[in-house]
């Protein structure tokens, strides 16, 4: 056993020409093994002599074949489906010549065949049975001795048997220094449940899991199916978590690389995968009727929002499309983006401008140049905790900015302004969603002004927490993850919504699409999440055990986070839509020559610099702005005092 295991463990690979001369020796020993069944009761001197004599034109023919097809080339510890065709063609094609050299012979020597037909037959069949039989012991044999050698075996199952599922676990049982042993497959595949695969038992899901896994020890299951939807992916994920199994995923096969699966793509699901829903079905024809052939500018486009709607906006034949944004770091990445994968388009119709949006003669210059039609509003400060510390940025981008795009948009006469909001607008506790919501309303008002003279139409969407942009929660635990730990968790109650970054600025483009002018778009963001529940899951996705690998330690509230974020406030209403995940909220209207003024107001104080006034006008004009864990606070105790 020992020398088998110095055999097994060497790292390099029989050279072929072994593999070449043990399979020369097999079809050998099978062809003298034909000849003694064919001749079983004739066998004398006489037919040994004659076998012998036409036994090298046999033996040329199947090398001809065997170098034809590669026999040798196949790993034979790692023999596969692919191997055992190789197998079959040669041993066929070899079966085939011998017939037509038989064939030949009679025709122009006017002899008995080279071999009898049955003879030609038993060769066929002993050679294909010996070569398969040789490559079978080998690989279970290889299999038997690994296990032994490395000692613990990892149990697997697969979910998914198909073609994708049986390569899965091929790669699994490939691996060398490592005992890994598929145990089950699953699928929802009612008419394969109860069979077998490769000697698996194929079992179903909903039924067996939970019982088996605990049985079969099973450690990780591999998600291997490409028909599988979102929703069920996630039932998936969150069953093997509740039963302590890791789950991995396999890449779609247009990703393998050069169309073989690697060991090292089949990696731990991400915590994306949790959270994500199946595709939004937009309406492409209808969005595409009104931006075709128009002129579309995104600011804030090297965002994370901003720069998925730019993604977005390619699938449409807009006639020319300019991305703004501030951030020279992050507008150099969009534009190598852009234009290594969209070099015609970004050659044609895309324009990358750097440029502040709160410089008005700068703004002034490019609608001037380009004259926007449609205008896709994502340019922001978002951060809560930096926009707490710095409130004058926050009314300068978010407030300012709002203002300067918008208005120049009335004055170009754009066709729609789609501006980007967020859920932290909704009863603001802090300075930035207190700015997002006074730019919602100065957009509303706009809009009601313009109607009047049948100009732009202003439009506001509005969503929660996107998956992987800059900053968001789950970026941050990644890292710490990565890092060993801890994990800080402001608060064990605090609840988010979550999208994904395309979803949401799918959303955006259908909103845009749909609205009128005036409205608030609300998206559905599902069900919201714990944070806590959110981090555990993380740990648990990346192999680790809470409490022993890692810790989660409560750092406490950030200066104007909420508990929970809400999409309405208390006096807003919503009605539905055409799309089932858009409503609109229908929110209080100020009008145009009060809001304007009081901004005017905001925008003089940020530039005096006079910290606290303005945060004070903020609460002035947004009565429902209640500070919370900020020095900010004391202000709202002096309003109440007063009132």
């Amino acid at each position: 056993m020992k020398y088998l295991r110095s055999i097994f463990n060497q790292k390099n690979n029989a050279p072929r020409w072994v593999i070449f001369l043990i399979d020369l020796g097999i079809c050998l020993v099978a062809c003298l093994l034909a000849i003694i069944l064919g001749y079983w009761l004739k066998f004398d001197n006489r037919t040994f002599i004659a076998a012998v004599r036409i036994l090298p034109i046999i033996m040329l023919v199947k090398i001809f074949f065997m170098f034809y097809f590669r026999l040798y080339r196949g790993i034979i510890r790692h023999t596969s489906a692919q191997d055992g065709l190789r197998i079959l063609y040669t041993t066929l094609s070899s079966f085939v010549a011998l017939l037509i050299i038989n064939g030949l012979f009679l025709i122009f020597y006017k002899e008995p065949r080279l071999l009898p037909l049955t003879v030609t037959i038993l060769d066929f069949i002993i050679s294909t049975f010996l070569l398969a039989s040789l490559r079978i012991f080998v690989k279970l044999l290889y299999a038997r001795i690994n296990y032994q050698s490395i000692g613990e075996v990892t149990h697997y199952a697969v979910f998914g048997a198909g073609d994708a599922g049986i390569i899965v676990k091929r790669k699994l049982e490939q691996q060398r220094g490592i005992s890994n042993k598929v145990v089950a497959f699953f699928d929802d595949n009612k008419s394969k449940i109860s069979k077998t695969l490769e000697g698996i038992e194929i079992l179903d899901f909903d039924d067996d899991f939970e019982g088996f896994s605990y049985k079969s020890k099973i450690e990780k299951l591999i998600i291997a199916s490409s028909t599988i939807t979102k929703n069920r992916k996630q039932e998936i994920i969150e069953n093997c978590l509740n039963n302590n199994v890791n789950v991995w995923s396999v890449p779609p096969a247009d990703k393998w690389i050069n169309g073989e699966l690697s060991f090292k793509q089949i990696k731990n699901v991400k915590i994306e995968d949790i959270l994500d829903r199946d595709s939004i079905e937009m309406d492409l024809p209808a969005i595409g009727k009104q931006l075709n052939g128009k002129v579309v500018m995104v600011t804030g486009a090297a965002g994370s929002i901003g720069g998925e709607i730019v993604k977005q906006l390619l699938k449409f034949k807009v006639k020319q499309l300019i991305a703004i944004d501030s951030s020279e770091v992050n507008l150099y990445e969009l534009d190598a983006f852009l234009s290594e994968n969209h070099q015609k388009a970004y050659e044609k119709s895309i324009k990358i401008i750097l440029a502040d949006v709160c410089n008005e003669m700068k703004m002034i210059e490019i609608f001037k140049e380009y004259k926007p039609e449609f205008i896709y509003h994502a340019a922001a400060f978002k951060h809560v905790p930096l926009m707490e510390n710095n409130p004058g940025e926050a009314i300068r981008v978010n407030v300012g900015g709002t203002k300067v795009i918008a208005d120049l948009a009335a004055e170009f006469s754009a066709i729609k302004f789609v501006m980007v909001s967020t859920d932290k607008a909704v009863n603001p506790t802090n300075i930035m969603g207190a700015s997002k919501r006074i730019a919602e309303i100065y957009v509303q008002s706009l809009n009601q002004s313009s109607n009047d003279k049948n100009e732009c139409k202003y439009i506001i969407t509005r969503f929660g927490n996107v998956l992987g942009s800059s900053g968001s929660v789950i970026p941050k635990f990644k890292k710490q993850i990565a890092e060993g730990g801890p994990i800080t968790v402001t608060d064990p109650r605090i609840t988010r919504y979550f999208m994904t970054i395309p979803e949401a600025c799918q959303l955006v483009l259908e909103a845009g699409c749909m609205g009128n002018g005036g409205e608030i778009y609300v998206f559905d963001m599902g069900r919201p999440i714990k944070i806590i529940d959110l981090a555990k899951k993380m740990v648990q996705l990346s192999g680790l055990k809470l409490g022993e690998d890692i810790q989660i330690v409560y750092s406490g509230l950030r200066p104007g986070e909420k508990i929970e974020e809400e999409l309405l406030n208390n006096h807003e209403k919503s009605l539905p839509t055409h799309h089932p995940k858009i409503m609109i909220g229908l929110a209080n209207q100020v009008e145009y020559s009060k809001i304007n003024k009081d901004i005017n107001v905001l925008l003089e104080l940020k530039r005096a610099q006079e910290l606290i006034p303005m945060v004070a006008k903020m609460k002035e004009i947004l009565p429902e702005f209640i500070s919370r864990n900020s020095p900010y606070e004391a202000l709202d105790l002096k309003v109440s005092e007063a009132v």
